[in-house]
């Protein structure tokens, strides 16, 4: 059997440069880092024995005898590519809920492309996975995703993400000391809104008004570039957090569904008790909260939102990563 660990995603700004219509003409970048939280898919190949070919369990369970039966659509747009003969059995689970904002169906995807290499005995690249996982979600499902998540999810780690027009990327890991990196990561809080929503929906509505939002998303790649100066420098920490809100503003006016009237009202309930600064993750709508908040003010944002679960993390660098198990 067959065990792949993806991690889940913080994208802290340039959201929104990665979708192919923007970067084709303009490129993009977006500073992002892989944290503690991980969907896992185990595979294995089914011995003969059984009424069905495959079996797929996730929050439903699925036995059919052939690819085109799965309704799951990212499982069956995988197993057509990957051109998997044998029977199989696959189980997915997650640390987090799914449509959370965390580039979830992503690293779902990542994963499950990762653990059928590995059962048909094969090491992937890096590149290989991220770029095979783009194209499934972009070309294959035809979903309205970024090209970021995928990236993210396969290399792992606090990275500056580029985007080529040519719809090439380039990965460069972000080097800190221990203690500024300690420092970023200890202002940071995670909240689940309670809200789930479909990303591409949200990401449609975005994807259709790129053309009229250019001068914010041009604001909104430069402040990669701007947040990567104030984390080298040792200049005051707090100016993420200053920047987060500025960046979760102009996020809000690339569509009127990033936002929603309760997650205002989340929002600035947790400004109110001392986030400097914050953002819906994904594309908006729902999902995880990050806020920015100085340690000494976390208990009483804690207790302005005592109705919402909040997440302890930490960051990790290891991407999708393969495990095996056997019996005997």
């Amino acid at each position: 059997m067959i065990i792949s660990r993806t991690p889940f995603r913080i994208s802290f700004f340039g959201g929104g440069t990665d979708y192919p219509t923007w970067a084709r003409d303009h490129g993009g970048a977006v500073l992002s880092t892989t944290f503690d939280k991980y969907c896992y898919i185990s595979a294995r190949e089914l011995p003969p024995f059984f009424d069905h070919k495959y079996r797929i369990t996730y929050s439903k369970v699925e036995d059919t005898q052939s690819i085109e039966q799965i309704q799951h659509p990212a499982i069956r747009a995988v197993l057509n590519e990957v051109g998997f003969e044998a029977g199989l059995e696959i189980h997915c689970d997650a640390d987090l809920p799914a449509r959370s904002g965390l580039g979830s169906s992503s690293s779902f995807v990542v994963g499950l492309l990762h653990a059928m290499a590995a059962l048909k005995g094969n090491k992937p690249s890096r590149p290989w996975l991220a770029q095979e996982a783009i194209r499934i979600e972009q070309e294959v499902l035809s979903e309205n995703v970024g090209s970021q998540d995928q990236i993210a999810a396969a290399f792992g780690g606090f990275n500056l993400i580029e985007f080529q027009p040519d719809g090439g990327f380039q990965v460069t890991p972000v080097e800190l000391p221990d203690k500024r990196l300690e420092s970023l990561e200890s202002h940071l809080m995670l909240f689940f809104t309670g809200f789930s929503r479909i990303a591409s929906v949200v990401a449609k509505s975005i994807i259709e008004n790129l053309k009229n939002k250019s001068t914010q998303l041009h604001r909104i790649r430069a402040m990669v570039d701007e947040a990567l100066e104030v984390l080298r420098s040792g200049a005051d920490i707090r100016v993420i957090g200053e920047m987060l809100h500025q960046s979760w503003e102009h996020k809000r006016s690339l569509t009127d569904k990033v936002s929603t009237a309760a997650i205002d009202s989340i929002y600035d309930r947790a400004r109110q008790a001392g986030a400097i600064g914050g953002k819906l993750l994904g594309a908006g709508g729902g999902g995880f909260l990050l806020l920015y908040v100085p340690p000494s003010q976390q208990q009483a944002v804690r207790q302005a939102l005592n109705e919402l679960v909040c997440v302890p993390f930490r960051f990790e660098n290891t991407g999708s990563q393969i495990g095996s198990y056997r019996h005997g």
